[in-house]
């Protein structure tokens, strides 16, 4: 009698493949558009005080461009102690083929979205792995997978040695090798600086990058891979354009602001999709990578 292969839920180990499935939180849902929440936009990095209504039809656009392309989009729901950084779903949490590892970030208003995470994808059928404890720091925005059996994880402000060295125990069991990059100063401490800020992977072979503030071994890592780099356009760096989410068979989401780097995606050959984001993203420092944690690709 033939069985039946029951469909994955979850899976990692892909920036590129085509995205199926993600999980989204909107700026109503962590209280945009509440007095005490937004008014601790300035400690949390924030250029300026959330407009709630532009941030949201914004995030409303995100949402309607992912279910164009097909991706099933699940909703978070509200929480207690979250913040305005909570919309930026991609940094609490790391789906594997093996299940979810739970980050402790290293901004520390943001480590009570750990819980969060974990507990809402248990919901949504997806096991535990594993999680990152005290003293170690890991976000998901320093985190890319180079292919299905490599990690390569930056070191910096938000992911600390000690983070690594766990990403290191959990997954050597799974034959995973996990890298480490060193990411620079850049405006230091405060600032929200991941690796996925200055390398967003576009394809299998195809990696978009703000060159001048890699650290030469990573640079060279990538050549040596084979990776085609494009530069972004260096006036749109404050602009988030190096963040970019590949939506897969060439089909790319980006910031509808960063016009110049989009026209290079376009000229290489991308379907470049937009929304804006001046409020949503720019404001906030986080782009449609940081505002997706995919679950499943392919």
């Amino acid at each position: 009698m033939a069985t039946s292969v029951k469909p994955a839920t979850f899976n990692g180990h892909s920036m590129v493949a085509p995205l199926r499935r993600v999980i989204v939180c909107s700026p109503r849902t962590v209280g945009w558009n509440r007095a005490d929440v937004a008014a601790r936009w300035s400690e949390l990095g924030f250029l300026h005080a959330p407009d709630f209504e532009r941030a949201q039809a914004q995030h409303d656009a995100l949402c309607g461009e992912l279910q164009a392309a097909g991706v099933d989009v699940e909703e978070l729901p509200p929480a207690a102690g979250l913040t305005l950084d909570a919309v930026y779903t991609h940094d609490a949490s790391l789906p594997s083929d093996f299940g979810l590892i739970v980050m402790r970030p290293g901004k520390i208003n943001r480590q009570p979205e750990g819980k969060w995470h974990e507990s809402n994808c248990e919901v949504l059928g997806i096991p535990l792995l594993g999680k990152i404890l005290a003293p170690g720091t890991t976000e998901g925005g320093d985190i890319l997978w180079l292919d299905e059996k490599t990690l390569l994880v930056g070191q910096g402000y938000r992911t600390n040695r000690d983070g690594i060295s766990q990403l290191r125990t959990l997954l050597a069991p799974k034959d995973i090798e996990v890298l480490s990059a060193p990411l620079p100063y850049g405006r230091g401490p405060a600032a929200c600086l991941h690796l996925m800020s200055l390398i967003s992977l576009l394809d299998e072979q195809t990696a978009l990058v703000d060159l001048p503030w890699l650290a030469v071994e990573t640079v060279e890592l990538l050549k040596q891979r084979g990776y085609r780099l494009i530069e972004i356009d260096d006036s749109e760096r404050d602009s988030l354009g190096c963040n970019v989410l590949a939506l897969g068979n060439g089909r790319l989401l980006a910031i509808a602001e960063n016009a110049r780097t989009n026209a290079k995606l376009r000229a290489a050959g991308f379907d470049v999709r937009t929304f804006p984001g001046s409020e949503l993203c720019i404001n906030g420092g986080g782009g449609p990578t940081c505002l997706t944690r995919p679950l499943l690709r392919g």
